[in-house]
Order: structure tokens, then C-alpha cells, then sequence
């Protein structure tokens, strides 16, 4: 008898419990929750809203500049490979490999691209090629013969990208090749973050 009185009363305050339990799913949350709740929605609704414009620019001006930087060094990458083949001849070549003027912002490029021993300078084969810094822009000219004139063809579009200062440098070494020194600084237009500046060292084997 006194095993099955302890067993009902168990059973009551197992089922009492329930009842507890599933009173409370089922009341869910008061209107206070809801308000508090809500008032901690709107709160980061509004420093979201105030931090998402800040860094939506930063990742602009992030992405501009890495723009700014690939393309300075693929023009840098291109011209040097100009510089390392000036001065190569197959035969025996009249002239100049390298000129440099405008005090550096400019430079001719001669080579000998057909290997028949001759720089050609006709249209159709033309061995030179220059270089120059022109109003904001670098500019190249197949079969250049100095640094003024027209017809130069804009490497650069100075409305995306100003090129500010452009500079070759030949650097002797006693006993061995030149070194040729590449410099570029470089600003996208409306910019107001400091220029990009860049330096490439290249050599000149066959100067």
C-alpha cells in the first residue's frame, strides 16, 4: 500500500510539472520581451546603417588603389622588358641602342627584332620604339626617331590614371652591364590619397 501511495504521488508531480512546463510554451514571450527585443533590433538597425556607408567607401578606396598599383607596375613590367633588349643586334647594327632625353622623361629603344643583323626602319619592320611622359599621360611611338612630334599612342588615360613624374636613369658599373632604372609615380584622377610611387631595376645586357 504504502509502495503505490508513493507511486501516485509521483505520477501527480510528474503531470503537475508538465502542466508548468507546457503553461509557459504555450504563454510564449509578455509585451515587455517583445519591446525590449525590439528596441535592441532597431539599436543595431541604426549602427549598422551608420557603419555600412563608411566601410563601402573604404573598400572603394581600397579597390582604387589596387587598381592604381596593378596597372603602374604592368606598364613598368612592359617598358622594362623594352630596356632589357635595347642595344641587341644579330649583326652589326649603326647607331644608338638607348637614347635617353627629356632629362629622363623620355627614351628611345632600339633593337634588332627580326634578328637580320640590321636596326630596320622602315614601316613595315620598324626597330625603335619610344617612350615619353606627355600631359599626365605615357605615351609610345613605333619607329621613333626623338621625343617631340605627333602621332604618339596613350598608354595611360590620364581621365582614369595621371602619370606625375616618369624618369629613366642608366646607371654605370665598371665591368659590367648598365643598370637602367625605372621610376613611376602615378594618382588616380580626384584621388586624394598620396601618389603611387614605384621603382624597377632592370638590366641592360647588350648595351
Amino acid at each position: 500500500m504504502a509502495d503505490y501511495c508513493l507511486k501516485w504521488r509521483t505520477h501527480q508531480n510528474v503531470q503537475k510539472f508538465r502542466g508548468r512546463f507546457m503553461s509557459m510554451r504555450q504563454r510564449g514571450f509578455s509585451l515587455i520581451e517583445v519591446l525590449i527585443a525590439t528596441a535592441i533590433s532597431s539599436l543595431l538597425l541604426v549602427s549598422a546603417s551608420r557603419f555600412l556607408p563608411g566601410l563601402q567607401r573604404a573598400v572603394l578606396l581600397q579597390s582604387g588603389q589596387r587598381e592604381r598599383e596593378e596597372e603602374v607596375w604592368q606598364r613598368l613590367f612592359a617598358l622594362g622588358k623594352h630596356l632589357q633588349r635595347a642595344g641587341y643586334c644579330a649583326g652589326n647594327c649603326q647607331g644608338q641602342g638607348l637614347v635617353i632625353g627629356r632629362e629622363g622623361s623620355c627614351v628611345i629603344v632600339r633593337w634588332d627584332a627580326t634578328s637580320n643583323g640590321n636596326w630596320d626602319n622602315t614601316a613595315s619592320e620598324n626597330d625603335s620604339t619610344g617612350f615619353r611622359l606627355e600631359a599626365g599621360a605615357l605615351e609610345m611611338l613605333r619607329g621613333a626617331t626623338s621625343c617631340e612630334g605627333k602621332g604618339w599612342e596613350k598608354l595611360t588615360e590620364p581621365d582614369k590614371l595621371v602619370i606625375l613624374h616618369f624618369m629613366v636613369r642608366k646607371v654605370e658599373h665598371a665591368g659590367f652591364a648598365p643598370e637602367l632604372n625605372i621610376e613611376l609615380t602615378a594618382s588616380r584622377k580626384g584621388e586624394q590619397r598620396e601618389p603611387y610611387q614605384a621603382l624597377y631595376e632592370v638590366t641592360g645586357y647588350n648595351l
